[in-house]
C-alpha cells in the first residue's frame, strides 16, 4: 500500500524521492496550492549533502548552491573569536552548501515530478486528521475548496512542519510554538562576498548578533553575489511578537538603529541592511521535545518532530537525514509500525537533546563565555579563552549534531541498494 506523506517541504520531498528509490509507492499532499521558491538562505551540512548526492542530485545541487569554505565567529569589535574551514576544505568527503531554501525545495519538487510523475504531489491538500488501524492508516485531507477526502495507506509520514496537524493530533494539549526571546530580521542584498568568498560569518554576542553568507556565486561582470543576512536581537518574552510567520515584511527602521555602528573595514553591516530589497521579521521559536514521534502507523519527521533554533545550520539538514534514515528502516523492516519505531529509537533521544542544545545557543554558545570574560571586546581571543577550550566545545557540538568529520567520512551509506 501507498506511503502517504503530509507536507511537501524539504523533508516531505526527500521522503518521496527516497520511497521512489526503494520502489515504494508514495504520494505527497502539500497544503499550498502552488509551490513557490519562498524563504531565504539555509546551510546544508555534509551529512545532508551526502544523502542528496546518493539520490543522484549532485549536479543540481552544485548548480544552485555555494560551497561553504569557512565558519567564523567574530566579536563585537570585529576581531575573530573562532574560524574554521567547512565542507571539503575541512576534510569532509562532501561539501557544505549555502543555498536559497526555496530554490532547494523547488529542485526537490521538480525531481519528484520528473521521477514519479505529476500525480505524485497533490497541492492544495492539507492534513486534517488520521486514524491508525492494525494493517493500515486512514488520513483525511481538506482541499483548497473545502472538500475533505480520506485515503488509505501503509503509513502516514507527518512532514508538515512547525504547525504540524499530525503532531497536533498526537499532542493535543501542546499549544503554540515556544518563543524564547530572540527575534530575527532576514534579508538578502547584492554585495561582494567577504573573507574566503564562501564564509558564514556571525558577528556580535548572544543577545545581539548578525549573520551573513553568500547564496549565489559572484556575477563575473560586477563581482556581486546575493548575500543572505540575519540581524537578531533578544527581548523580554513578556512582549508579544505575534505568529511565527517569516513572511511578515517590515521596515529596516524597526531594528537598524541597534546595528548602526557595526561597520568594520571588512564588513559594513548597516550598508548591507540598507541595500536589501525586502526584510522579513521572524520570532525565533521551537517546541519542547516530546516523548514519541510515533502513533500507530503515523510518524513525524523534520520540523514536525523536532523544530529547533537555527543556530547550528542543521534544521533542513536533519530533515533530509530523517527521511533517509526512515527509508532505510522501511527497507530493512518493511513499511509498517516496526520500521517507524526503529526510526524513532535511532533518532529521538539525540534529536531531542539537540533541540535543547540549540535552545542554549548551540555552537555559538561560546560567545556567552567571551561575553562573561571580557564583555565581547578584545584584541586577541587567546587572552580571553584558550583555543583548546573552543576546539573542545566545537567538537562536542559536531558530534551531537551528527557531522563529526571522521565519523561521517567513515560511516556506510544510509541506504544500500
Amino acid at each position: 500500500m501507498t506511503v502517504i506523506v503530509a507536507g511537501g517541504g524539504i523533508a516531505g520531498m526527500t521522503m518521496a524521492l527516497t520511497c521512489h528509490e526503494l520502489g515504494l509507492p508514495v504520494i505527497v499532499h502539500e497544503s499550498v496550492s502552488q509551490l513557490e521558491p519562498l524563504g531565504v538562505g539555509i546551510n546544508l551540512q555534509p551529512n545532508a549533502v551526502r544523502e542528496l548526492y546518493d539520490l543522484g542530485l549532485e549536479t543540481q545541487l552544485n548548480a544552485i548552491g555555494v560551497p561553504a569554505k569557512e565558519w567564523a565567529l567574530v566579536g563585537r569589535n570585529g576581531n575573530d573569536v573562532w574560524a574554521e574551514p567547512r565542507g571539503l576544505d575541512a576534510g569532509y568527503l562532501w561539501p557544505q552548501f549555502s543555498v536559497h531554501r526555496g530554490r532547494l525545495q523547488i529542485l526537490l519538487y521538480e525531481e519528484v515530478l520528473s521521477r514519479l510523475g505529476a500525480g505524485a504531489v497533490i497541492t492544495g491538500s492539507r492534513l486534517m486528521s488520521y486514524e491508525s488501524q492494525d494493517d493500515k492508516v486512514q488520513a483525511s485531507f481538506r482541499s483548497a475548496s473545502g472538500q475533505v477526502t480520506t485515503i488509505e495507506g501503509s503509513v502516514l509520514i507527518g512532514a508538515d512542519g512547525l504547525h504540524s496537524a499530525a503532531r497536533r493530533q498526537m499532542c493535543p494539549t501542546e499549544g503554540p510554538p515556544v518563543w524564547g526571546g530572540p527575534v530575527m530580521w532576514r534579508g538578502t542584498s547584492e554585495a561582494v562576498p567577504i573573507r574566503t568568498g564562501g564564509s558564514f560569518v556571525l558577528v556580535g554576542k548572544l543577545d545581539q548578533r548578525f549573520v551573513c553568507y553568500p547564496i549565489s556565486r559572484p556575477d563575473p561582470a560586477t563581482g556581486l553575489a546575493t548575500i543572505n543576512w540575519i540581524a537578531e536581537l533578544t527581548y523580554d518574552t513578556s512582549q508579544d511578537w505575534g505568529d511565527s510567520d517569516w513572511n511578515r515584511e517590515v521596515s529596516i527602521d524597526k531594528f537598524l538603529g541597534e546595528f548602526e555602528d557595526w561597520a568594520f573595514d571588512w564588513l559594513d553591516i548597516p550598508e548591507l541592511i540598507r541595500s536589501a530589497s525586502n526584510v522579513y521579521e521572524y520570532p525565533m521559536v521551537d517546541r519542547d521535545p516530546i516523548e514519541s514521534w510515533v502513533d500507530g502507523r503515523c510518524v513525524l519527521i523534520g520540523d514536525a518532530a523536532h523544530v529547533m533554533y537555527p543556530v547550528g545550520s542543521n534544521g533542513a539538514s536533519q530533515a533530509i537525514v530523517d527521511a533517509r534514515v526512515l527509508g532505510a528502516e522501511m527497507q530493512r523492516l518493511g513499511v509498517g509500525i516496526a520500521a517507524l519505531k526503529s526510526f524513532e529509537d535511532a533518532m529521538l533521544r539525540d534529536l531531542n537533546e539537540l533541540v535543547l542544545r540549540n535552545r542554549g545557543a548551540g555552537p555559538i554558545g561560546i560567545l556567552g563565555l567571551v561575553e562573561e570574560r571580557c564583555g565581547g571586546v578584545f584584541d586577541d581571543i587567546e587572552d580571553v579563552i584558550p583555543r583548546a577550550e573552543i576546539e573542545d566545545y566545537m567538537a562536542r557540538y559536531k558530534a551531537a549534531a551528527g557531522f563529526a568529520i571522521e565519523t561521517l567520512n567513515n560511516s556506510p551509506r544510509t541506504i544500500l541498494l
